[in-house]
């Protein structure tokens, strides 16, 4: 049984065409995965179905029954309910204040309570309302959301990349959850860039590109290359550099207590909550350690997490933000002709899609400014190179040229350290993995299951 549709749906926004006569059926007691890369029309829609936006055509029917949503508001009356990739959370507040923000009259713990404990019973999500959300992890923090929605009796529930921030323990007991709440006759529409997750727990699959339905299948009937080459029109580019430089000669670029990095390796970083920016950030030069001793080579490159506030400056041509790598270094007078080529020789190189040198950064897409940043960064051949989460948000295609970058660098020499809030790609592209917990820095092998395990400190 269909629970919510959405036929011929088309968005425009001024001369871009979002949405182009899209359809979707979500069926009850089943997981419909929603894929397609960056800027493919996937959120549009959802925001479409949650009362978000008003399509320009088309209609959308929940439980047969045809509706029009205003707000937000319209779409929880009809049982719709969607989870951010973004949290939407008050940290200063208790998890219980938090589920009755947006409600009506007087709020009353012991009332929120019994919704939690109703939604306990229900699900087997349980968290305590009286903790403060700031004293949650990601996992909790994810859990409070998806209650939030479900004490909305929603019957249809909308997740935006909901394991970008767990562990594999916790992204097992989400989609079991979610698996639960499917039985128990709901329906769910996952959002996700992880291929894999897709494949091991959605039932139907609905593939965009470019705004238009490219794929729609039962997930029995395709294959992890059947999607994800409707996704990008074309057969995944796999060039990655596999091969690794020999490990018995490796020279030591940089240490931090105790911790040795060496060139012609790939190290991954694990760690919860923030805690490896000073870790990385103490390497790439950026922050001094309070105490401890810290070695690292002259030249590093630095990738941070934010690159529209750290790594760019809005305001300034792609050729001025090429000339801040070596701001501190440079005398004299500026050479702007000679930079200007040196921009249009790099972005050709890292196929950053542009105008040419003069244009902003801010009119980029997320994957482009990364590309540029890191043809910046890697322009000089830094002997270390340093990058926070350097693929998160990106799709397949970017994603991928980033860690073929990553290895390229590694096979040439440099000692690249990364962190990343992806344990599988933590697992897939490093050579070893620190992870970085309340007791200290170990070192694991590239294992999803090991790095997972160390976070949560077992097996010490």
């Amino acid at each position: 049984m269909t629970t919510l549709e959405l036929n011929g749906i088309t968005k425009r926004f001024g001369s871009l065409t979002a949405l182009d006569d899209v359809s979707l059926a979500v069926q009850k007691g089943r997981v419909h995965a929603l894929l397609g890369e960056n800027g493919a029309g996937k959120t549009t829609l959802m925001r479409i179905a949650f009362g978000m936006l008003r399509p320009d055509t088309g209609s959308i029917s929940v439980d047969g029954r045809s509706v029009t949503f205003s707000s937000p508001a319209d779409a929880i009356q009809s049982g719709i309910g969607m989870v951010h990739q973004q949290f939407s959370l008050v940290p200063a507040m208790t998890v219980a204040e938090n589920v009755a923000l947006g409600g009506h009259g007087q709020y009353s713990f012991r009332q929120t309570a019994d919704l939690l404990a109703n939604v306990a019973k229900r699900t087997g999500l349980m968290l305590d309302p009286a903790a403060r959300v700031a004293d949650l992890g990601s996992a909790d923090r994810q859990k409070l959301e998806i209650i939030r929605t479900l004490t909305h009796n929603a019957k249809v529930m909308i997740l935006d990349e909901p394991t970008a921030v767990l562990t594999p323990k916790d992204t097992t007991e989400l989609f079991t959850q979610l698996r639960a709440f499917a039985d128990a006759g709901g329906a769910v529409v996952l959002i996700t860039h992880k291929l894999h997750d897709a494949i091991e727990h959605a039932d139907d699959v609905t593939v965009l590109r470019h705004g238009r339905v490219v794929l729609s299948s039962t997930m029995s009937d395709v294959d992890e290359i059947t999607v994800a080459t409707a996704m990008l029109g074309a057969p995944l580019n796999s060039s990655s550099i596999d091969e690794k430089p020999s490990t018995s000669s490796l020279a030591v670029v940089a240490s931090l207590d105790g911790v040795e990095i060496k060139g012609g390796e790939i190290v991954g970083v694990a760690a919860l909550d923030g805690a490896a920016t000073p870790l990385l950030r103490a390497l790439a030069g950026r922050i001094t350690p309070i105490t401890g001793s810290i070695t690292r080579p002259s030249h590093v490159g630095f990738v941070p997490e934010n690159r529209q506030e750290e790594a760019l400056i809005g305001d300034f041509t792609l050729t001025e933000n090429l000339a801040l790598a070596s701001a501190g270094e440079r005398r004299g007078l500026m050479n702007w002709t000679e930079l200007e080529k040196q921009t249009s020789a790099m972005v050709a190189e890292f196929d950053v899609r542009t105008t040419g040198p003069d244009q902003l950064p801010t009119s980029l897409s997320g994957g482009n400014q990364q590309r540029f940043v890191l043809g910046r960064e890697l322009r000089n051949n830094p002997a270390l190179l340093v990058l926070e989460n350097p693929t998160q948000g990106l799709d397949l295609n970017a994603a991928a040229f980033i860690h073929t970058r990553m290895k390229q660098a590694r096979n040439n020499g440099a000692a690249v350290v990364f962190y990343s809030s992806d344990l599988d790609e933590l697992a897939e592209l490093s050579d070893r993995v620190l992870v970085v917990s309340r007791s200290g820095i170990r070192t694991v092998e590239p294992d999803r299951i090991e790095i997972g395990n160390a976070l949560l400190g077992r097996n010490e």
